[in-house]
């Protein structure tokens, strides 16, 4: 007998049907065909025990298992339900007629019980294309699909509620997730807050802008002075998901493994950060079965890199392409997947080896050239992607002593949200632009064109602080989004001056 059962592969953060065919015919072989990895082959000894205790019978009989299309490849043990279904449905202990109505996913315990899989929502994403009635996936993995509305999710313990269920001797209820409500409660609820911070005001200023034209940032500061603090904060004011952000955000980290157990929509931005001793694979994805790297969990979010000298040269190097691009393609020889990236990055490290230059009461204890040495470890055209950099100083005693809070990230928030909505106005008709950060050289022509008092105070900062050529774009684009801040439709030389601040690094007396 002939049955099919259907499930999916998941390439990139897309899923394929898969279609299981199964035949069973006299004699004792078993074959499994069409491109499964070793996890895959081994389904045969978790299908044998977890029949048995469930009170089911292995079929003793010759049975061909061809997994199609056959060219693409099948990983990973999510594949153990519907082959244990298809066997018993071929053998005639069950009823196969229901089974086009269904895509099913699970890994199967010796007992019977059902272990929750990774890519579980880009896989319900697929079965609603395919007209799929429902989705039968692990009891843990049902709310993260029951996102996906016009689809039945049925979450199931065992895999005796499957059969059961598709006997049609018992019943089971749909999944049903409010996601709109559970999607806004969630949103603003963060561990930290602005309001916890004293001083530091130019810092979370400067954050401010960061946030509301999406720019990359790097603090520059000795050590204890509350950059890795500061940064952490960052997406506390930045602009809340959307509905469809956070659905691409909550596809990556499904595929990854990283959404946790019973958990639906994703409803803050990711902040990953990263060991400096993360390899290029690791940040950028691939493998040999490709995953999301740190760049792609970070998509729509912040990617914190702290002690940025520390990291591999080249780990900072394939940062550049995605950074311009807002994605990265993992090619193979046989294939290529393509991740989306739109992150910012957000950086910290300290001013020279010994963490004590140009700070206001402890020496530099560094040799003659050591500092200069030390910010060479990070290339000139990954400083040039980075448009705002700020030195952070240590908070003096008083500050740190007030009790009054600070200004909260509400309050920050509120005027984040304004200024990108002015960005979005401004750039509606142009595909793939959202904010001032990404405005190419055409745009800022158009867009940030400073008045006279403001190109004359940008041509004498250029000429007396040695700002490099490259400072110039970024000086404009920043100067753009202070401007929003303010509410003005054009650039005057205040906003200019703000931004040329944001240039430490640029200055040829840096680390000199």
């Amino acid at each position: 007998m002939l049955v099919k059962s259907y499930a999916a592969a998941v390439q990139g953060i897309s899923a394929t049907t898969i279609t299981i065919e199964v035949s069973c015919t006299k004699g004792i072989q078993f074959f499994l065909v069409g491109l499964p990895d070793v996890a895959v082959r081994e389904s045969h000894e978790r299908i044998i025990s977890a029949l048995q205790v469930s009170g089911y019978k292995f079929p003793r009989n010759r049975i061909v298992i061809n997994m199609a299309p056959a060219d693409i490849r099948k990983e990973g043990s999510a594949y153990d339900l519907p082959l244990a279904i298809g066997i018993l449905a071929a053998a005639g202990e069950l009823d196969a007629s229901r089974l086009d109505q269904f895509m099913m996913m699970g890994e199967l315990s010796l007992d019977g019980s059902l272990q929750p899989v990774k890519g579980i929502l880009p896989i319900a994403i697929k079965a609603r294309e395919e007209k799929f009635k429902g989705l039968i996936v692990p009891k843990q993995n049902a709310r993260e699909a029951a996102v996906v509305n016009q689809l039945d999710v049925y979450g199931v313990s065992t895999i005796r509620e499957v059969i059961e269920f598709l006997a049609g001797r018992q019943t089971l209820e749909p999944t049903v997730v409010n996601t709109r409500e559970e999607f806004y409660a969630r949103q603003f609820q963060f561990d930290s807050d602005f309001s916890d911070v004293r001083g530091q005001e130019n810092v979370k200023r400067a954050l401010e802008v960061a946030a509301a034209g999406g720019h990359n940032l790097i603090l520059i500061g000795p050590p204890g002075s509350g950059k890795s603090m500061l940064a952490k904060r960052l997406p506390s004011i930045l602009p809340p998901f959307t509905l469809q952000e956070s659905l691409e955000t909550t596809k990556i980290h499904s595929v990854a493994g990283k959404i946790g157990v019973n958990t639906s929509l994703m409803a803050q931005r990711p902040f990953r950060s990263p060991h400096h001793t993360i390899s290029n694979v690791a940040m950028v994805g691939g493998g040999s079965s490709p995953q999301p790297g740190e760049i792609s969990l970070a998509h729509n979010g912040v990617l914190f890199l702290d002690e940025l000298p520390e990291f591999n040269r080249s780990v900072l190097e394939v940062l550049r392409q995605p950074l311009e691009d807002r994605c990265i393609t993992v090619s193979r020889a046989r294939f290529s997947v393509e991740y989306p990236a739109n992150f910012m990055l957000v950086a910290s490290m300290n001013p020279c080896p010994c963490g004590y230059y140009n700070h206001p009461d402890r020496p530099c204890l560094c040799s003659p050239g050591a500092v200069q040495r030390y910010m060479n470890r990070i290339s000139g055209p990954l400083l040039d992607r980075i448009d705002i950099q700020i030195e952070v100083v240590p908070v003096p005693f008083e500050k740190m002593s007030e009790l009054h809070p600070s200004e909260s990230s509400e309050s920050i928030r509120a005027r984040v949200v304004k200024a990108r909505a002015i960005q979005e106005t401004r750039f509606a008709s142009y595909e793939g632009i959202h904010c001032n950060a990404q405005m190419t050289s055409k745009l800022l022509r158009e867009y940030a064109v400073p008045d006279t008092a403001g190109l004359s105070l940008l041509k004498i900062a250029m000429q007396r602080l040695n700002l490099s050529a490259r400072a110039y774009d970024r000086i404009l684009k920043v100067s753009r989004t202070i401007a929003d801040l303010d509410g003005s439709s054009e650039i005057e030389s205040r906003h200019i001056a703000e931004a040329i601040n944001y240039r430490n690094l640029d200055r040829e007396t840096w680390g000199m």
